[in-house]
């Protein structure tokens, strides 16, 4: 059997594997989210700790611990937290990737550096990413400044906290590192120039190690071999092993990753290049899109009051046009590829005659077509036909849904059996990285539960959610 454990943003689960990487077991613990003023978003590093401990002692109240060979875990990524090395202890609440305290200094960052940032890291300059984080706490932290000037201070991403508190190690994984804005693509370590802009000292930082390793045991007494990402532990999760595989994380968001192999593609149209995984001497790399609202669209159709559920959006949207509607969901700006923070959500084309199957309609398509806007950037960016969508996460449950985007897109959709991508991504990296099994010997797990290939011609539905995509832009300051 294998563990994993699957630290997000709203939750923390543990999730134990059988041989064949099916789900045995789940135990789940949700955790607070703390505003401290607008734009805002914080965890408590100790509460998060509290619920891995929770969720992995549950997973073994009834398990043979000795018969789990490894564990692995995969985390929110760019969320960071700072502690003190003789102590232990965070020294400030770990600021989430969703934060958006550090706008100006991004945008001033930006203005210099942009350019050469997003050469050297393959990321747009944002406070999305870690960096800022990081200077933001120095700045403006008693308590990580005087760490700083002791010499005690520590960084890490959730993963490489999580591993300290797991085994005293301070390290990280290429995956992680990647998603900092301080990791240099190219060489596949910490870069010096990175450094000095953000004013972040090399010895705050963890030891960057391949993905699937061997770490340590832990308290346990089950060994700690892997550390990903948890979009990348999804694109791994999904058996996208080979360049041009591609998947489609729907939760909250979506992310879209395509594995591009050992090549760097980096992006003039918006997207990101990240680091998949390190596995060996080898580095694979993906470039990755993301759409910042997909089930919180629904969520709020819900919310409001059109729709008793979820699925009575997708069943309506089955069965009727969008009546001229067109829905961007844009509620916190836009991401990939146009990274317009001032975007706001709109609904555009009422008329008397609306119906909510319109409007049901008009959601999913809103979903689906920014996803295709990815998609084709990407098959252009890497000169790539993609022939097949591997899909996973709550929303990718919507069959009506994964049909407008196979419409829409040209392209086979297919849903695995074992939807717990992410989690099993990781379980999987941890039995390369024990030794237990390889790339080649995994490709046998991949078991598609649904496949939908349809081909519609939506190409003027397109152009017009593009009409009003553009509307959305530039609507707040």
């Amino acid at each position: 059997m294998f563990l994993a454990i699957d630290q997000g943003t709203t939750s923390t689960r543990a999730i134990l594997f059988n041989e064949d990487f099916e789900v045995i077991k789940v135990a789940r613990r949700k955790f607070k989210q703390i505003y401290p003023k607008k734009g805002w978003v914080e965890h408590d590093p100790d509460e998060i700790w509290k619920t891995v401990e929770e969720v992995v002692d549950e997973i073994l109240e009834d398990q043979d611990v000795k018969k789990i060979k490894a564990m692995g875990i995969t985390n929110q990524r760019e969320t960071v937290v700072a502690w003190d090395a003789k102590t232990g202890e965070p020294l400030y609440n770990a600021i989430v990737w969703q934060c958006r305290r550090t706008a100006s200094m991004t945008e001033e960052i930006k203005k210099s550096y942009g350019d050469f940032i997003h050469e050297r890291t393959g990321l747009v300059v944002d406070p999305y990413f870690s960096a800022s984080k990081m200077k933001w706490m120095i700045d403006n932290v008693d308590e990580v400044r005087r760490a700083l000037d002791m010499g005690t201070l520590r960084f890490g991403t959730i993963d490489s906290f999580l591993a300290y508190r797991l085994t005293g190690k301070h390290v990280t994984d290429h995956s992680n590192a990647s998603r900092t804005m301080l990791y240099n693509i190219h060489s596949g370590n910490w870069d010096d120039e990175l450094l000095n802009i953000f004013s972040i000292p090399r010895f705050t930082l963890p030891e960057i190690i391949n993905t699937a390793k061997v770490i340590d045991v832990t308290r346990w007494g089950i060994l700690l071999s892997a550390l990903v990402g948890d979009q990348q532990g999804a694109l791994f999760g999904q058996l996208a092993f080979d360049e041009g595989n591609v998947k489609l994380t729907m939760g909250t968001g979506s992310f879209i990753l395509m594995n591009t192999g050992e090549n760097i593609i980096l992006s003039d149209k918006g997207l990101l290049t990240t680091v998949g995984w390190k596995i060996g001497e080898k580095r694979t790399y993906a470039l990755e899109g993301s759409v910042f609202i997909t089930g919180a669209l629904m969520d709020w159709l819900v919310s409001v009051g059109l729709f008793k559920d979820p699925v009575e959006i997708s069943e309506l949207a089955d069965k009727d046009d969008n009546g001229g509607i067109y829905i961007v969901p844009a509620f916190a700006g836009l991401g990939a590829p146009h990274w317009d923070p001032t975007a706001r959500g709109l609904i555009i084309g009422l008329t008397r005659a609306t119906t909510k199957g319109n409007i049901a309609r008009a959601a999913l398509e809103g979903i689906a077509f920014s996803i295709k806007e990815i998609m084709d950037i990407m098959a252009e960016d890497s000169d790539i036909e993609i022939n097949v969508l591997r899909v996973d996460g709550g929303v990718s449950n919507s069959d009506p849904l994964l049909k407008i985007i196979s419409e829409s897109t040209g392209v086979t959709v297919q849903r695995p059996k074992v939807v717990e991508t992410t989690a099993r991504g990781a379980a999987m990296l941890a039995a390369v990285g024990s030794g237990l099994t390889n790339i080649e010997d995994l490709r046998s797990y991949m078991k598609v539960d649904v496949e939908i290939s349809k081909k519609k011609d939506l190409r003027e539905e397109y152009n017009k959610w593009k009409k009003a995509l553009k509307r959305s832009k530039n609507w707040t300051t």
